[in-house]
């Protein structure tokens, strides 16, 4: 059902120094898509130790909504026989964007419930608003050592915008901007991304094999509800983990040759193959959808939807891997051969330049037709290029390159965002680098998965993250086929703690990845807990341990105490 057109902004008076900007194409389609069953909504979490006072906060949200006034846009009203759809610069906030929260436990999994349903209108600047949740009793994870914090104290920014307006990157820079005021320090020159030098235009748009593009990738397999169920079921599910960053082995004296962005892909492939073979799918190739990011980071970062979207496809060079790969554990060698195609495929997918999303987009958003036609075409458009879709999406924010300091409300703790997940695609995975944890939020729509079915295959991701982690690099021998101790489900018994160094504002010197190591101390605990973890290891789909927390699908219900990272919103 395409959201109805209101005429909110009409008649507001013009902006001081304002101006019109055509959507991009970009913008256009995913205007043309919108659904009020699945919000195209983009949630983004900081977590910090300390409380925050308010007045400085809203204020220093304003000031950095200021210094980029590209955020402060909203959509000009109009009908479907206009051949543009355009943003209207506002150049201050049609409201106070900042919302109080409240505090208690239920507060964080509320706001986060209103992140994934209840999306900001375009018709109001800026198309973004900001829930401040003051955590009590240790609902604020991961947390900081009893000796740095006051008990019992934490805060929570939740940052909601409208995909159509802004991506992740956007978001983070405006909270980026927001703790440089706040703390009254000035802003650090931020490094650009590294990027290899590649002329030529990489081998297929999907940079994968000839086979593998001219095959429907495979679908995320359905959970058991009837089909009839699913298909009333609404919104989006999520669940977020914090764990540790994979380790990338490589020979002495040379770099790993593949990057964590590299091994979240060949996870995210590995996971969907074990889903579906849990439920009698035949394999396939899977084709993951990557945003690339190319813009600088600092203060300069232009606003909007900047990233460029590229498909890789997942499928192994050798037809004989698939088996190898979707056992109940993984093969290491035919893992690593994996990471190594895919790492191949991504240098050339990002070292090309190209269209945000291609020639078709380009060619639906030619302003030759009213907007309303358009819209049904592209709509239409959508629905035939369904089975060609994508398997998932999967977009690493790599290590956050902001200190995200709040003075006395303290740095960051982690920092966790969620990615839109409609259907005909359903599933897509976000992860960014804090503090030497990598946080991951896997977020599925309700009418492809339940809650109970998401915290399944989030569990079959963290074993799928483990098998790629244990990859032995080149001319190595293969690794013991045991489970990373730390990517085990998290028990109940108390909240996990951030472990590796704090978030750095120096140089960053590594491509698109986050930290490259976990402690070494972590690293010695990997053998001696293997057939501890070997013996907690199930088939693919099977049940999980005993420890893994299960979410409460019923309304309403009360929930036992756990850790509310591993449960679904």
């Amino acid at each position: 059902m395409t959201v109805p057109r209101t005429d909110a902004g009409r008649g507001k008076p013009a902006p001081p120094g304002g101006g019109l900007i055509p959507f991009p194409a970009v913008d256009e389609v995913s205007r043309h898509c919108l659904s009020a069953d699945e919000p195209e909504s983009v949630h983004l979490e900081v977590h910090l130790p300390g409380r925050l006072d308010p007045a400085r906060l809203r204020d220093a949200f304003g000031q950095a909504l200021l210094a980029h006034p590209r955020v402060l846009v909203r959509e000009v009203p109009g009908r479907g026989h206009r051949r543009s759809y355009a943003w209207e610069l506002t150049g201050e906030p049609d409201g106070d964007p900042v919302d109080f929260a409240g505090r208690g436990p239920g507060a964080l999994a509320r706001a986060r419930a209103r992140a994934l349903a209840d999306c900001p209108p375009l018709t109001v600047s800026p198309p973004m608003r900001l829930d401040v949740v003051e955590a009590v009793g240790g609902t604020a994870a991961p947390e900081p050592p009893d000796d740095i914090r006051p008990a019992g104290t934490g805060t929570v920014l939740l940052l909601t915008a409208h995909h159509t307006a802004l991506d992740a990157p956007s978001a983070l820079r405006v909270l980026a901007t927001t703790a440089e005021r706040y703390s009254g320090t000035p802003a650090r020159p931020i490094p650009g991304r590294i990027r290899p030098d590649r002329p030529d235009p990489a081998p297929g748009g999907s940079g994968g094999t000839g086979r593998a593009l001219r095959t429907r990738p495979v679908r995320v397999a359905p959970d058991a509800r009837p089909a009839p169920v699913r298909a009333r079921a609404a919104g989006n599910g999520m669940l977020q983990a914090d764990l540790p960053v994979p380790r990338r082995a490589a020979p002495a004296g040379s770099v790993p040759p593949w990057t964590v962005n590299d091994q979240l892909l060949a996870a995210a492939a590995l996971t969907v193959g074990r889903w579906n073979a849990s439920r009698g799918r035949p394999p396939g190739p899977v084709r993951i959808t990557m945003p690339v990011d190319d813009r600088p980071r600092g203060t300069e970062m232009p606003m909007g939807n900047g990233t460029r979207l590229v498909e890789v496809a997942m499928a192994a060079e050798d037809p004989r891997d698939t088996d190898l790969l979707l056992g109940e554990r993984p093969d290491p060698a035919a893992v690593a051969r994996l990471l190594r195609t895919t790492a191949r495929r991504t240098r050339d997918l990002k070292a090309t330049r190209g269209s945000p999303w291609g020639a078709g987009a380009g060619l639906l958003t030619v302003p030759l037709l009213p907007v309303g036609i358009r819209g049904v075409l592209t709509r239409g458009a959508r629905r035939a290029a369904a089975p060609w879709t994508s398997t998932v999406l999967v977009t690493n924010l790599g290590r956050v390159p902001y200190g995200l300091d709040f003075g006395d409300g303290g740095r960051a703790t982690a920092v966790w965002f969620s990615a839109p997940a409609r259907m005909p695609r359903g599933l897509s995975v976000a992860a960014a680098s804090t503090g030497g944890r990598l946080h991951v939020t896997l977020r599925w729509s309700r009418a492809l998965l339940g809650d109970a079915a998401g915290a399944d295959l989030a569990g079959l991701f963290r074993e799928a993250l483990s098998a790629v982690s244990l990859a032995p690099p080149p001319h190595s021998a293969p690794a013991a086929p045991a489970l990373f101790p730390d990517l085990a489900p998290a028990r109940s018994d108390g909240p996990a703690r951030p472990d590796g160094p704090a978030p750095s504002d120096g140089p960053q010197t590594e491509p698109d990845a986050t930290a490259g190591a976990v402690d070494g101390a972590v690293d010695g605990e990997a053998d001696a807990r293997a057939p501890a973890a070997r013996d907690r290891a199930r088939s693919p789909g099977g049940p999980h341990p005993r420890d893994t927390p299960r979410p409460d699908t019923a309304p309403g219900a009360a929930h036992p105490t756990r850790d509310h990272r591993e449960r679904p919103s």
